[in-house]
């Protein structure tokens, strides 16, 4: 088995996550975008963002290639857009669950259905 793409099975990964989100919670529509705009200033690495702009939250995700195997996120809001602080979790750790299960804590907290 040839090794994938780790930003395609991330977003693929999402993608799944995604669509099992809303059809889990109405009120959660998640906007997944990738961006690339880190190459293009020098930083080797690339960021997937799941927005929720109901509440205006964001999931940051960030692939490094300097730390192969890890994912490195954050919890922040959009007006933030990005904090200083980065978690790392093993990339092999990460599932259509976990991307799941944070996008309905942190989007789906109390008060918000």
């Amino acid at each position: 088995m040839s090794e994938e793409d780790p930003l395609k099975a991330l977003s693929d990964m999402a993608s799944e996550a995604h669509a099992r989100i809303q059809a889990a919670h109405e009120h959660i529509n998640p906007v997944v975008g990738v961006r690339r705009g880190m190459r293009d200033v020098g930083i080797p690495a690339d960021a997937m963002t799941v927005d929720c702009l109901r509440t205006r939250r964001r999931i940051m995700l960030i692939l490094h290639d300097e730390q192969p195997g890890v994912l490195l996120y954050q919890f922040v809001t959009l007006d933030d857009e990005v904090g200083n602080e980065f978690r790392e979790v093993s990339l092999s750790d990460v599932s259509v669950q976990t991307l799941f299960d944070w996008m309905e804590e942190y989007f789906g907290g109390p008060g918000l259905h």
